[in-house]
């Protein structure tokens, strides 16, 4: 069969996001399973994140009638506007609906959440202010804007996969007489592939490393998350299970950054012979610009 998907799986070290707020309490998003709470980045956080990161959205246009939407036309398509590539909905004289090129999950933290609860307040300005306008911070702490604020707090191992519909990039089924040339598929793709390797987030307002410390997959008959459901990290420790290797072992390569992010970097060495993250993602890089050859 031929090869027509991208599937990668990756453990980074990663803070949430965030849901709604309560008055001046922020608290992170999180799923139930297993009896547990597992704090999570959401798959449209995390989409968002790499479509901003890779470039993809610097030609995003945008219209407003009714709701938010990417504008869509015969004249601006998935095939000649990258900000398109993941997907849209526009509704107006006409609509068009097209999926997404690449698809993600949810980054699921690897341990159970344990409240850490952040205090803050905004002194500083409060009192700038109360200086600048004869106000006394203590009586009038209201008028100068004096806020304590918290918010939940929880940077730590997360998987998350993604997987990439080669086909589906640079054409439009809406459009069918638009597509992208070759090296403008393969660039979009090699993009994408930029992001997860460099990956940092931007979350209130300090900068947050979300670059892999592990990841296998490449090329794939299959448009799945081929290793979602065999990756596991439980205490800090990457399983190796029959079936992992099994599936590696099938055209696949796994990467590894040292630097005793897991605590078992030598059995991983030893089963699964991983390359470094960046030869990982150059090897990746290279055979796409070959398949789009």
């Amino acid at each position: 069969m031929e090869k027509r998907a991208i599937t990668l799986t990756v453990v980074a070290n990663m803070t949430s996001n965030y849901s709604e707020n309560l008055s001046n309490i922020g608290s992170v998003q999180k799923i139930y399973k297993k009896g547990h709470v597992y704090t999570i980045r959401s798959r449209e956080s995390l989409k968002n994140a790499i479509m901003v990161q890779s470039g993809m959205y610097d030609d995003l246009v945008t219209t407003v009638d009714g709701a938010t939407q990417k504008e869509a036309t015969p004249e601006r398509n998935a095939a000649n506007n990258r900000a398109l590539e993941g997907g849209y909905m526009t509704t107006g004289k006409d609509t068009y609906i097209r999926n997404s090129s690449f698809y993600l999950t949810d980054a699921v933290a690897c341990e159970p959440f344990v409240s850490e609860t952040r205090f803050h307040n905004n002194m500083y300005l409060a009192s700038n202010y109360a200086k600048a306008n004869n106000l006394n911070l203590q009586k009038d702490a209201g008028d100068a804007g004096l806020m304590p604020y918290q918010y939940e707090y929880e940077k730590t191992l997360r998987v998350y996969s993604m997987t990439i519909d080669l086909g589906m990039i640079g054409t439009d089924p809406n459009f069918t007489e638009a597509e992208a040339d070759g090296a403008e598929k393969a660039e979009r793709v090699n993009s994408l592939l930029d992001a997860v390797e460099n990956l940092s987030l931007v979350v209130r307002g300090n900068l947050d490393n979300a670059e892999p410390v592990f990841v296998v997959g490449g090329f794939s008959e299959r448009k799945t998350h081929y290793f979602e459901n065999v990756v596991k990290v439980i205490n800090n420790r990457l399983e190796l299970s029959d079936d992992f290797i099994q599936r590696v072992n099938k055209g696949y390569s796994a990467a590894l950054l040292r630097g005793h992010n897991l605590d078992n970097e030598d059995e991983i060495v030893e089963k699964l012979k991983p390359v470094s993250v960046a030869a990982f993602f150059e090897t990746l890089r290279g055979q796409v610009r070959e398949y789009y050859k």
